[in-house]
């Protein structure tokens, strides 16, 4: 059989499992027999920079784009015909030719604490040793608890928990929704609040990313979320009004409830000590365009009181 379908992906365990699962999503959409999906709707393996890369933090290399970028020379060329990303990875801006095509339901948005010795976050003794790659989460962990020591920790879901299990850390933060993919949702010792730790823009969403020729494709409409599509279409338009990147601690989650979306966004001091927050709503019927408006509303107003602090200072 011919496939119908290329499915680009990194090469780590959450990616090849979230991955698997859009091909059968993919595979079932296009009417294929389970026994064929395989086949069909292919896994094509690419390993990105920021794969290889391990020792450093994202901004030092180049930012998130790195584990985007290999994929979308594929997906350009014509090697593969769909790419799955995690929302949070994919940078604001899509390379000409290509297009978020299509965004599933949704996963747990929160971060996950995890620990050996300690049941809770609050839990943790002065001076724990906190391990994080992200800035966001550095900085939100701070601005609760300054007296935290908090350490690099990058490479998969099983290598940063190996680490933890071999007592370089006292505890690590990962996301809610890749331990539940991979089936470690034991290891959770407390999902930690939206407010206290507001996600990454997009995090816990999946992105499935096409030449933007492909994105009216039968399938793909069958695998958007209508819901998910729109709260992430405002995250992002809150992430490109603060320019987030690897560089700066933001976080930015929207929720729909009776009616109406509401966002929330923030920036951090990378030190915790300053955090600048802001919220808005929009009916939920206005629409995709009007989402990332708010976004872009919600994002300015944070940057310009950013803005204003600094001055003061």
């Amino acid at each position: 059989m011919a496939p119908l379908v290329r499915i680009g992906t990194r090469r780590s365990k959450l990616a090849l499992t979230q991955s698997g699962m859009m091909q059968r999503a993919i595979g079932r959409a296009l009417g294929v027999a389970e026994a064929d999906i395989p086949e069909a709707v292919p896994l094509v393996e690419i390993v990105t920079t920021g794969d290889r890369v391990q020792d450093r933090r994202l901004m030092e290399i180049g930012g998130k784009a790195l584990f985007t970028k290999e994929i979308e020379e594929a997906l350009l060329e014509g090697r593969v015909d769909v790419a799955v990303h995690s929302m949070k990875d994919v940078p604001a801006e899509q390379p000409h030719g290509l297009c978020i095509a299509a965004v599933p339901p949704r996963e747990d948005a929160r971060d996950a604490f995890v620990s050996e010795a300690f049941a809770n976050f609050a839990d943790l003794p002065a001076g724990a040793r906190l391990g994080t790659a992200s800035l966001r989460r550095q900085a939100q962990a701070l601005a609760l608890r300054p007296d935290l020591q908090i350490e690099m920790l990058r490479g998969n879901v099983d290598t940063r928990l190996r680490k933890l299990a071999d007592g370089e850390f006292d505890a690590i933060l990962l996301a809610v929704s890749g331990l539940n993919r991979l089936g470690f949702d034991g290891v959770i010792r407390e999902r930690l609040s939206l407010n206290d730790f507001l996600p990454a823009p997009g995090q816990g969403a999946l992105a499935l990313q096409t030449r933007a020729d492909d994105r009216f494709a039968a399938w793909v409409g069958a695998l958007n979320d209508p819901d998910t599509a729109l709260c992430v279409e405002a995250e992002r338009g809150a992430m490109t009004a603060l320019e987030g990147s690897c560089r700066t601690a933001i976080g930015a989650h929207a929720l729909i409830a009776e009616g109406r979306l509401r966002l929330t966004a923030e920036q951090l001091d990378p030190n915790g000590s300053v955090r600048w927050r802001r919220s808005g709503e929009i009916d939920v019927g206005a629409g995709a365009d009007e989402a990332r408006a708010l976004g872009l509303r919600i994002g300015a107003e944070v940057h310009a009181e950013v803005g204003q602090t600094e001055t003061v200072a």
